[in-house]
């Protein structure tokens, strides 16, 4: 009787608590949610790499924030990819380490609420994103990056904020494929578990624990689940935001990002409730916004109305006051590009390596062989459209030669490897051209089998990502472009003059992300299981190919950046007549 009468009183506490609640809530409340996403070291409206000035920045989100928050209760969210991009956060991850991070600093000075750790800010390594964490006023989540030791969450899986009585659930998670991209010296002690299972078991507890007025997703993935020859099937799918949309009941709105994209959809999960998706494009161009309209019914509950929007970022000026503010560390980061390191005997363009050679990635398999014993070289052009002009050259130019902070791996792969990688690599690239009037270039194509247009960047869009199309360095060899896939390429010897052997097994320098399985070159074209392509790797560097190319330009001074071409198109007519017109559908005119 007396157990009895004990539930009995928890169940009125729980019912009296509930009445409660909503009685010191508003009978209307107006909430906006704001998300930033893959700003990518765009703190400034100041390109350091280019050395002109940018149309977004944070400064320029401070300003539409700012006066936002004057209008209502607001929430701004960031969804990861922040620690890469821009030398002002490299400068701040490696140069200096002392003082707070510049990330910390900004992201406090705006408010932020909450934050979701990207596959970038895991690029950064375990002394960056574990110093941020303390230095944060607010939560960094995901909820799917495991430790190895305990099974629990590296960082916070999910936080709670509370505005005029309302409860705010954010479920944080990143992409899963970190593995697959970066070394595991820089996620060593975790492991990354599918979005949908994470999913699965972390909103029954946020539901069961906190019964929030709104549950958010912010997710480090894209829209896209089929990118990279996925399905919904695929196991820790790179691009799942939507298929937890779909599979896992209970979120009113996910925040994505990664895949650069807009997105402003609606989708409807399991259950036939509508989920609404938000994306913003990278470098703080845009943000989404979410305004959530809570009002009290006659059953004494709340029904909600969202409305959502992109906004351009583009057409704000920047925030007088955070620019002054943070005036020393922009001046530090300048004076840090701008140190003279070596000077290049000609100029080099990096589009010309969407063509065919070009010195650019030649200087680029020189620095590899540099730092390496390799035989081969394997690379691939990072910066679509850059300049490094002859004569002297800075720091800030390292940046447009090596985009990412990728460590330098050699690996072991036979004659007959080495072939079949550079076939998936050309295929992926460059289209079978059956006439002299084709493309050279494998363009997305429209119903009417042309190249597809795209509105926002005004030019044709490739099927591939161009930081895939890899070439090999230390071959002599032919591309036959009026060959179909898998019959592209001719080997014709080593560069040195030896012999080129199928069967033999040759030490190749590639950079961390290839050498991790990025791109699905090793994989799909070497024919490489994950198990194997990890256990191919025989070194590594201890720092990223950026830092060494420094160094070895510091001590050379002046580089000759002119080199022969070691492999050749052909038909050779045919590829300089498509080149031309190729060139002129991706606005390269140079």
């Amino acid at each position: 009787m007396r157990k009895k009468y004990i539930v009995f009183l928890a169940l009125v506490a729980a019912i009296s608590f509930s009445n409660c609640s909503n009685k010191y809530k508003p009978s209307e409340f107006t909430l906006k949610i704001i998300e930033t996403s893959d700003v990518h070291g765009a703190i400034f409206n100041y390109d350091f790499i280019q050395d002109t000035l940018m149309n977004s920045s944070l400064s320029q989100v401070h300003t539409y924030v700012k006066n936002e928050r004057e209008k209502q209760d607001l929430i701004l969210l960031d969804n990861g990819d922040i620690l890469q991009g821009q030398p002002t956060v490299y400068y701040y991850n490696y140069q200096n380490t002392i003082d707070s991070h510049i990330v910390s600093r900004v992201m406090n000075y705006m408010q932020y609420d909450v934050g979701v750790v990207g596959n970038h800010d895991i690029e950064a390594g375990h002394a960056v994103y574990d110093k941020l964490v303390k230095e944060f006023n607010f939560p960094l989540l995901a909820a799917n990056a495991i430790r190895k030791d305990n099974g629990q969450p590296y960082f916070k899986p999910y936080t709670i904020i509370n505005r005029q009585g309302f409860k705010i659930a954010i479920l944080g998670l990143i992409t899963p494929r970190i593995p697959d991209w970066l070394p595991e010296e820089l996620w060593y002690g975790m492991e990354f578990e599918d979005m949908i299972k994470s999913a699965e078991k972390w909103v029954p507890i946020i539901q069961k624990n906190e019964k929030p007025d709104l549950l958010v997703g912010l997710f480090h993935s894209g829209f896209d689940y089929t990118y990279a020859n996925s399905d919904e099937n695929t196991y820790k799918n790179e691009n799942a935001s939507v298929l937890v949309a779909k599979k896992v009941p209970g979120f009113d709105i996910i925040f994505i990002g990664h895949d650069h994209e807009t997105w402003n959809e609606k989708i409807s999960n399991i259950e036939g409730k509508e989920v609404l998706i938000l994306g913003p494009k990278s470098n703080a161009t845009q943000v989404t916004e979410a305004v959530i309209h809570f009002k009290k019914n006659d059953k004494n509950k709340y029904d909600k109305t969202i409305e959502t929007k992109i906004i351009d970022i583009t057409i704000y000026p920047t925030d007088s006051l955070f620019d002054q503010t943070f005036q020393k560390q922009l001046k530090e980061v300048d004076e840090f590009v701008s140190k003279p390191i070596g000077e290049f005997t000609h100029t080099l363009y990096s589009y010309e390596s969407n063509f065919g050679p070009s010195p650019f990635i030649e200087l680029i398999h020189n620095i590899h062989f540099n730092l390496t014993d390799a035989d081969i070289s394997f690379a691939a052009n990072q910066s679509f459209n850059s300049i490094i002009e002859k004569g002297p050259v800075s720091i800030r130019d390292m940046f447009k030669l090596f985009r990412y902070e990728n460590f330098m791996y050699t690996i072991t792969l036979s004659g007959a490897e080495i072939k079949n990688y550079l076939e998936y690599s050309y295929a992926s690239w460059f289209n079978q051209m059956k006439k002299e009037s084709d493309h050279l270039l494998l363009f997305e194509i429209n119903e009417d089998s042309n190249p597809k247009f795209n509105e926002a960047s005004k030019s044709y869009t490739l099927k591939n990502r161009f930081y895939n199309f890899d070439v090999a360095g230390g071959l002599i060899y032919n591309v036959d472009i009026s060959k179909p896939k898998n019959q592209k390429i001719s080997i014709i010897s080593l560069s040195n003059g030896k012999q080129f052997n199928p069967d033999s097994i040759y030490t190749v320098a590639v950079n961390s992300y290839r050498g991790n399985g990025g791109g699905g070159l090793l994989e799909f074209g070497a024919g490489l299981s994950k198990y194997e392509i990890i256990k191919r790797r025989i070194s590594s560097t201890d720092k990223d190919i950026r830092f060494y190319a420094i160094k070895w330009i510091e001590e050379n001074k002046i580089i000759n950046t002119d080199f022969e071409p070691e492999w050749y198109v052909i038909p050779e007519q045919w590829w300089k007549k498509a080149v031309e017109k190729d060139k002129k559908l991706l606005n390269l005119n140079n």
